[in-house]
């Protein structure tokens, strides 16, 4: 149901006459909102906003200022009455009027009287749509006269008589006050036996001695022009009965002496009001004012009652002494009798005073603007009270209503003028008046007949924050013509809003009493009227109160000690809260002793001055709590030393908030024991489904005391803390009190839902089912929903029980599906679940790709061609294509052959892609076929291509046999990968110098079917350099190099078995002369000296031997000469490391070594097979060209010279 308002339906409130129900459905006013974009565009007749008081009293000393402000649209425009005539405000120059107002400035202060200017004055704001007219405002200055001037003789009176001086002020104007003083302006002192009565008298009970004096002066305070008048002094005698006849004797006659009783005591007697009844009339509103004063010795006690009733409570105060009732806000119901009681020891007596309540007029029902649309009807109702009552009349536009121009649309009845079908000319401005002897009400009520749409004045996307469990007012002030209904409706769905839970006003608010956490949310006005439509929204915020969790404990503590006061607040999250402590309801003292963070109050040296009441205040933008606690301050005493240990259990858990998937739990930490707490771990247990087994449910800090803890639905929960320190953590709190949260409709589905088919002809949908805790109640099922999506079927559902799959049969094959999966429980359904979309279950292809093409690119690199398979012959998901290739035969048919397929998989819906790595010169097949998510289809028919020749590999192998002294002979294996027809091998040459340097090249082509060719005519004991390598049509392939050197004699080459050594040695090269070697050799003796110089160095500081002493002896026999027996030098050693340098290896042509029994024979270097010395003792090796790629045997070249020939080299 809707929540509307019905300004113009609702009842009125308490207090108000009911109108008949012909004029309740009539009304239909609205006020016109002060709202300055409103007002700029909304004509409306002249409204009076501000004006001088009806009774205006001034100050004759300052210029007059008579106020009338109004509104209205066009801004109306001002003139005056004075006692009932146009006061013409441009002949008088002291009179002015402010500019845009009707306000008028009298300047008396440059010339002229107040006086002049006294009369009754009457403001009228005019415009098109009317006349709005003020109060009469009487203007009168205000008056302070002085006394009149008298003789006044002392008085002389007894001890005990009673006395009334009296002070007759002057009349003034306002009446002033009354107060009497001595010469010094003291107060005279006032008690139950002397006071000052209403009328400004000063009674005596009874006098006294001590009341001799004589300056009682009584004075008059006008405070309109803050001045004091003074009366004369008076003098006072009181004297005793002796003193007072020997006066009399000195001045009178025997006859007039007193006797002693005149002292004596007496009952009392009246002293104002007179007599035994007074009557007393007073105006409704007013204060009542009764008095009496009683002479009488002892001083009487005054005592007041109300005859067949009660005095107002509340109202009803005693003054003076309680010689003065009165009583505040009188009514007619306060009129009555009232009875004062004068008593002493001797006697009682009472007063009457009949009181009468008459009352000026006041209002039952002010008339109220009226805003209607052409043809509505209304009314404007005038209801006072008064007594006498009053008389009703009514105005428009200033005039008396039955002189007025007529208009056809009212009708007035007494107190209230009817308007029916009413039109633009109806608009004008009603004035009521209402008035008794007493006083008399006028009100100005305007009728602006209007057509406008409605308008919300509130501002869009206001935010309300409200604490929780308050009520909560959201605005929607609002405007039109005619009056527009309200309707409030909640959420962005347009949820209505029930009227047993809200509450409205007729200004358009919505009250909600208890604002709770489920308030939240956006809340749209919406008002409506015959001429549009308007809304807003605003938006409403639930707080969580403040609360102060751990409160300031009382605390004793010795003085110098430190103390400290936790207070702990609990706020919403949103929320700022400021803490601010206070001593005694004051702030802290400004004293550096006192700290404040954030949760404590530390005072440190604490005094005995600091003992006192400390209170916490917390304070937030809604809200604000407080708590105190008492600090006392005692004498020291012996400290002991403090326990380190675990926290003690938390205390005192708390639910509160309880929501059905929420609840905040609060607990009280346990002592610390002097190692801060780190942290809270919160555990539950589900005493339902789990009981005994507790489970880890969150962790907050170690400055928190509260935690907002999610919950499930359909769970019994209890809830445990532990506190935890750098020492460990504590046991465990006592379990909270169990909390089990209502069952509830799943608020989720299952996740991960697909549907795929695993046959042909079914769809299997599967989901991720929800566990215990996200079931929210008993009776856990899924609906499984589906449907065609390209269909126009509607959606086949089936509930199933708590599964993870459903499997739908009898599918067409590869058919996209819609498919939804909702869980439900016994409560009810989840949301409405979201929509996926699966396939049913995929077939093989039906087709292979089509006019499948080769466009071979080069030797090793082809480009396919195919169409598309259209993809209902795909029946599945289309995963890509798939090239099957392999090679058939060699195209030189010599070497015919079947090798495994290849396999080249494209993805997606390409139809073309690139065969890298064939084979030059070869016969390849190939087919292609379309793959699914269930398998291939059918092979295109083979497609057969070839690869043209390409360039050859490099020879399998390059070896230099036989060298002679011009002569080398070259083997070689041919290519492994001819890639084509070879057509010829390319061998190319060039000696190597001493110096590395490269001489000329020369090329030289070899047939094709040789592997074998002699090099003749060569230079001799030469190095050599080859470059070998085959070419086919396609060009010249990879080439091999290798180095050899020819020998210096024709010795030829001998068996390994037979004289090889001798041969090998004859035919050695005298690398002495080499480039290399002599760099070689420059280097190891360098590295030799720097040896030397390393050892000296190391002697020369006191080392074992003094090598300088021997040098110069020449008779170290450690010192050791080069030995020419086996080529090595002698150098620095102790006595017991004497090693020779060792001696370099060799590696013959054919790379075997032949090693000998001893390591230090020279025979190692000279007699070996392929090695021997020269004349010069230089060694001379065999040099056999060092491959880039090794042959199948392994062999190697090597050109390490001899050490031996190194030496004698150097030497």
């Amino acid at each position: 149901m809707q929540l509307k308002i019905m300004p113009k339906k609702k009842p009125l409130s308490a207090g108000r006459v009911p109108l008949i129900l012909l004029l309740c459905q009539m009304i239909s006013a609205l006020e016109v909102p002060l709202d300055p974009k409103l007002l700029e565009d909304l004509v409306q007749p002249p409204t009076i906003t501000q004006q001088s008081p009806k009774d205006y009293i001034i100050d004759p000393r300052e210029n007059i200022v008579i106020q009338c402000e109004a509104k209205g649209k066009p801004p109306p425009s001002f003139s005056w009455t004075r006692n009932g005539t146009h006061f013409d405000i441009d002949k008088d120059p002291l009179v002015t009027m402010k500019p845009d107002s009707g306000t008028l400035i009298i300047n008396i202060m440059s010339e002229g009287k107040a006086e002049t200017y006294e009369g009754v004055y009457q403001c009228t704001a005019r415009n098109e749509r009317g006349a709005a007219v003020s109060n009469n405002i009487v203007v009168r200055p205000s008056r302070s006269p002085l006394w009149t001037k008298e003789k006044l003789e002392p008085i002389i009176l007894r001890n005990g008589q009673s006395l009334v001086l009296p002070c007759r002020p002057p009349i003034g104007l306002p009446p002033p006050i009354i107060f009497w003083m001595d010469n010094s302006f003291q107060r005279l002192p006032q008690s139950e036996r002397v006071s000052q009565g209403l009328n400004g008298d000063l009674y005596f009970s009874n006098v006294l001695p001590e009341d001799t004096r004589e300056d009682y002066i009584c004075y008059a305070r006008f405070n309109h022009t803050q001045t004091i008048q003074q009366k004369q002094p008076i003098s006072v005698k009181v004297i005793s009965v002796d003193e007072l006849n020997d006066t009399i004797a000195a001045n009178l006659s025997d006859t007039e002496f007193y006797g002693a009783k005149s002292n004596r005591e007496r009952p009392p007697t009246f002293l104002t009001p007179e007599g035994n009844a007074s009557n007393k009339e007073e105006l409704r509103g007013n204060v009542l004012s009764l008095e009496c004063i009683a002479e009488g010795l002892p001083t009487p006690i005054i005592y007041w009652i109300k005859e067949d009733g009660t005095l107002p409570m509340n109202r009803t105060f005693y003054r003076n002494f309680q010689k003065t009732l009165q009583i505040i806000q009188v009514s007619e119901a306060d009129s009555g009798n009232y009875q004062c009681i004068a008593k002493n020891a001797l006697g009682a007596i009472h007063h009457t005073i009949s009181v009468t309540v008459k009352a000026a007029p006041y209002w039952i029902m002010a008339p109220q603007n009226l805003v209607l649309s052409p043809g509505e009807d209304g009314a404007l109702i005038c209801r006072a009270n008064g007594n006498p009552k009053p008389r009703i009349s009514w105005l428009s536009n200033g005039v008396p209503i039955e002189i007025a121009p007529d208009d056809p649309s009212r009708k007035i009845d007494g107190d209230t003028i009817i308007f029916s079908n009413v039109q633009e000319r109806s608009s004008a401005v009603y004035q009521c008046n209402a008035s008794n002897e007493y006083g008399y009400l006028l009100a100005n009520a305007f009728v602006n007949v209007l057509a406008e749409p409605p308008r919300i004045l509130t501002s869009a996307n206001t935010l309300y924050q409200v604490i929780a469990n308050r009520p909560a007012f959201l605005d929607c002030a609002f405007f039109g013509s005619p009056l527009p209904t309200i309707e409030w409706f909640k959420g962005a769905k347009g949820s209505a809003l029930g009227e047993d839970v809200y509450g409205l006003h007729e200004n358009g608010t919505l009250e909600i009493p208890v604002a709770q956490k489920e308030s939240t949310g956006t809340y749209t006005c919406v008002a409506r009227n015959k001429l549009g439509m308007a809304k807003n929204e605003v938006n409403l915020e639930i707080k969580d109160p403040t609360r102060i969790i751990k409160q300031p404990e009382y605390a004793v503590v010795q003085r110098g000690n430190t103390v400290s006061f936790e207070c702990k607040v609990k706020h919403d999250h949103t929320l700022i809260p400021t803490v601010t402590w206070l001593k005694d309801n004051c702030e802290l003292p400004n004293d550096g002793r006192f700290t404040v963070d954030k949760d404590h109050l530390v005072v440190a040296e604490v005094s005995d001055d600091d003992g006192g009441t400390y209170t916490c205040v917390a304070n937030t933008t809604l809200d604000s709590v407080s708590a105190s606690a008492v600090l006392s301050v005692v004498a020291p005493t012996p400290t002991p030393a403090p326990i380190y240990d675990v926290p003690n259990p938390p205390f005192d858990l708390e639910l509160t908030d309880q929501l059905d998937k929420s609840v905040q739990l609060s607990w009280t930490p346990g002592d610390d024991n002097n190692s801060p707490i780190t942290k809270f771990i919160i555990e539950y247990e589900d005493a339902m489904h789990e009981a005994g087994l507790w489970h880890h449910q969150t962790e907050v800090p170690g400055t928190q005391t509260t935690a907002q803890l999610k919950l499930s639905p359909y769970v019994n929960y209890s809830f445990r803390v532990m506190a935890e320190n750098s020492l460990g953590r504590s046991l465990p709190s006592e379990a909270s009190e169990q909390y089990l949260t209502k069952a509830a409709e799943p608020d989720k589905n299952p996740m991960t839902v697909e549907g795929l088919g695993s046959e042909p002809d079914n769809l299997v949908i599967t989901w991720k089912p929800l566990n215990g805790f996200e079931s929210n109640g008993p009776g856990l099922q899924y609906k499984v929903s589906w449907r065609q999506k390209d269909g126009d079927d509607e959606w086949t559902s089936v509930v199933v029980a708590n599964v993870s799959k459903y499997i739908v049969s009898g599918t067409p094959t590869f058919v996209p599906y819609l498919i939804k999966v909702q869980a439900l429980n016994d409560v009810g359904f989840a949301p409405e679940p979201a929509v996926v979309m699966g396939h049913s279950g995929e077939d093989l292809p039906m087709v292979a790709p089509g006019n499948v093409h080769v466009n071979v690119v080069n030797s090793t690199l082809a480009e396919v061609h195919w169409d598309p398979v259209p993809l209902k012959s795909i029946r599945g998901h289309l995963q890509g294509y798939r090239i099957y290739y392999w090679k058939a035969q060699s195209s030189s048919k010599r070497n015919r052959r079947h090798i495994e397929k290849k396999i080249l998989t494209f993805q997606g819906s390409k139809t073309h892609g690139m065969l890298p790595g064939l084979e030059p010169f070869s016969h390849y097949t190939l087919h292609i076929r379309v793959v699914n998510g269930k398998g291939e289809g059918p092979a295109s028919p083979d497609r057969v291509f070839n690869t043209p020749e390409g360039v050859p590999s490099a020879p399998s192998a390059l070896k230099i046999v036989n060298p002679t002294l011009d002569s080398l002979t070259l083997e070689w294996d041919p290519p492994s990968h001819p890639n084509g027809i070879l057509t010829e091998y390319t061998l190319k040459y060039q000696p190597i110098n001493s110096t590395h340097e490269l001489g000329p090249l020369v090329d030289l082509k070899i047939p094709a079917n040789k592997t074998r060719w002699t090099l003749k005519n060569l230079n001799f004991s030469t190095r050599y350099k080859f470059y070998f390598y085959a070419q086919t049509s396609a060009g010249s392939g990879s080439q091999i190099t290798e180095e050899a050197v020819t020998t210096v004699d024709e010795a030829g080459i001998l068996p390994p078995d037979v004289g090889a050594g001798k041969a090998m040695a004859s035919r050695q090269v005298d690398i002495a002369t080499q480039g290399w070697f002599i760099g070689l050799m420059c280097a190891v003796a360098l590295l030799i000296l720097i040896l030397l110089i390393v050892c000296f160095i190391r002697r020369n500081k006191g080392g074992k031997y003094p090598v300088k002493e021997k040098e110069d002896a020449h008779a170290d026999p450690e010192i050791q000469p080069m030995k020419e027996d086996d080529g090595t030098f002698g150098e620095y050693s102790d006595a017991e490391d004497h090693k020779p340098l060792k001696k370099g290896s060799r590696t013959p042509s054919d790379r075997t070594v032949k090693k000998e029994d001893s390591d230090d024979s020279l025979v190692d270097y000279g007699e070996g097979v392929n090695g021997q010395f020269n004349e010069d003792g230089s060694f001379i090796g065999q040099y056999s060209g060092k491959k880039e790629k090794e042959p199948a045997e392994g062999n190697e070249s090597s050109e390490a010279p001899s050490p031996v020939n190194a030496m004698n080299s150097f030497v």
